[in-house]
């Protein structure tokens, strides 16, 4: 199996955390709700978080703020021969606008609870919830 280093970060404004459908553009997991992800290159895990956020949804650094880094876990993909392991981070995004690139088809803004309503990749509701647990960010059902 291949190994790869990814972040997923979640955008979190107003009670809501941000969801985008994988286009089937990309590599792997088309069509799945996910939060931002991408591969770490020659950088820092937070610096790839912020890297893909500012490449998927247009948003700036200045229009975030960091709230959790959750523990980086493994997930045994044998679909695609990959073990991938995933860096999670959870923002508080103070901005106003999303502009999503090729690599989603859209996204929506749901309150955690609802996330079961969703189609995701694998473990993102476990993902998400754990960067939720001890953060400043306030869930509203």
């Amino acid at each position: 199996m291949n190994k790869k280093n990814i972040v997923t970060s979640f955008l979190f404004k107003d009670g809501k955390v941000l969801l985008l459908k994988r286009s089937n553009k990309v590599g792997s997991f088309r069509g799945k709700w996910a939060g931002i992800s991408g591969f770490i290159e020659d950088e820092n895990s937070l610096e790839a978080a912020l890297r893909e956020i500012k490449e998927e949804t247009a948003v700036d650094s200045k229009d975030l703020q960091l709230l959790k880094i959750g523990m980086p876990f493994e997930i045994e993909d044998k679909v695609n021969d990959t073990i991938w392991s995933i860096n999670p981070f959870l923002f508080s995004f103070k901005g106003t606008k999303i502009i999503i690139d090729w690599e989603h088809d859209t996204f929506e803004w749901i309150y955690p609870n609802e996330i079961d309503k969703f189609d995701t990749v694998t473990n993102l509701k476990k993902t998400l919830f754990n960067l939720i647990e001890n953060s400043d960010a306030e869930v509203n059902d």
